[in-house]
């Protein structure tokens, strides 16, 4: 599809994630932010919080990262990010040791207990979405 932009999360641990996607919403430090295709070139830090992803297919994914950087471009964005965990699995037990696994690594970058609750909240309503 032409209106999808190309979403790249890197860890020092490797490529976490990579696709071409119709919309992300990412943590920036001055405050959450969406990026479209066609999107104006931009560099700016992340805090902790969630990605959130919307797929081709119109579904939603989450990941969640301590803080890192996101280079965008009217065709591409890249996040580099110190963590991540990606917030999915093909189980409800997968998905919810995700999700533990997810709050810990925001938690322990986080002293904000409302940007916590906000972003603890987020990810919870989206897994019961699904």
């Amino acid at each position: 599809m032409k209106d999808l932009i190309s979403l790249e999360i890197v860890t020092p641990v490797g490529v976490i994630y990579k696709d071409e996607v119709k919309l992300v919403v990412l943590p920036g430090s001055e405050g959450e932010f969406g990026v479209l295709k066609g999107h104006a070139s931009l560099i700016s830090s992340l805090k902790a919080g969630v990605i959130d992803v919307e797929t081709a297919n119109s579904t939603h994914e989450l990941i969640a990262i301590d803080s890192g950087h996101v280079k965008v471009s009217e065709t591409k964005v890249s996040v580099l990010a110190k963590g991540a965990v990606w917030v999915g699995g093909n189980s409800d037990s997968e998905i919810a040791k995700k999700l533990n696994e997810a709050k810990e690594l925001i938690k322990s970058m986080s002293s904000d207990n409302a940007a916590l609750a906000s972003t603890f909240a987020k990810m919870d309503n989206n897994v019961r979405q699904k």
